[in-house]
């Protein structure tokens, strides 16, 4: 039987040589591009254990080719990772491009926006969440889009949807509906749009309740975006909204949205656009 330093021996590789490599005055191997050696000699009390005195070493070339290789494998991980996150955490996939290099740089609490993704970390541990109130086309639903595809992009799973997309998948899985509402709630962060403009059915409203006050349960932060007025959250017509709405003005700090109407005026620009195409 061979000593099993021998089947050791068989395992280590030669420094492989290239044509313009050569051997330097310590009789190592050096490469001829860099300068810098490709072998490197075994500590004296090794040498005779792995039965020769030298093993292959990256010189500066081949150090610098291997960290491009992994950045590169680095960066298709999280490429996949962040479209992995994406294309589960949206409902609409116009959402996507819902993000900060897409503003218009009009939008005043943009900056309120940025805050959050960089202070995640207190608002998570804070359950610290948004309640962007305001009028139509404000770009509330655009601002809490720029938050999610932020912290998606640093690999935070995200869910971002609505009460109408929430309750017809509710009445789609009836029977695993908690299950349906737990997952939700385990999503760091969850997003709920256009909130106040589902139905105002008594089963509506139960589900309204079952997803806010899980949520609430869960101590993770939820961001909200309505066209009610902080006034109408304050003073609900009835305890089937007075309990949803206090348990979301607990959790959501308050951002006002007021002034220009974005979409009334994109679709201004439309046909104004149009009338100079006619008219040419």
């Amino acid at each position: 039987m061979k000593p099993a330093f021998e089947d050791m021996n068989l395992q280590i590789p030669a420094a492989t040589a290239e044509p313009e490599d050569y051997t330097g005055e310590d009789g190592l191997l050096y490469c001829g591009k860099c300068r810098t050696a490709k072998e490197a000699y075994f500590p004296a009390d090794k040498a005779t254990l792995f039965g020769r005195d030298r093993h292959p070493a990256e010189c500066d070339c081949q150090r610098a080719q291997r960290m491009e290789r992994e950045a590169a494998e680095q960066q298709r991980k999280h490429r996949d990772k962040v479209e992995q996150l994406k294309r589960r955490g949206f409902t609409d996939p116009a959402m996507r491009e819902w993000n900060f290099a897409n503003d218009n740089g009009r939008n005043p609490q943009m900056k309120t926006a940025r805050f959050y993704v960089e202070h995640w970390e207190d608002m998570k541990a804070g359950n610290i969440g948004y309640l962007l109130w305001g009028s139509v086309g404000t770009g509330k639903s655009y601002l809490a889009g720029c938050i999610a595809n932020a912290l998606m992009e640093q690999e935070i799973s995200v869910k971002m949807t609505n009460f109408a997309a929430v309750l017809n998948d509710l009445a789609a899985t009836f029977e695993g509906r908690n299950e349906y509402i737990s997952n939700l709630c385990r999503y760091p962060l969850l997003i709920l749009d256009d909130f106040g403009m589902e139905r105002g059915t008594e089963y509506g409203l139960e589900q309204v309740y079952n997803v806010i006050d899980s949520r609430y349960r869960s101590g993770k932060p939820l961001i909200v975006t309505t066209n009610l007025s902080l006034d109408e959250l304050n003073n609900p017509p009835d305890t089937a909204h007075k309990r949803i709405y206090d348990r979301v003005t607990e959790m959501c700090t308050p951002v006002c949205f007021s002034g220009v109407n974005f979409r009334r005026e994109k679709a201004q620009e439309k046909m104004e656009r149009l009338k100079k195409l006619m008219n040419d």
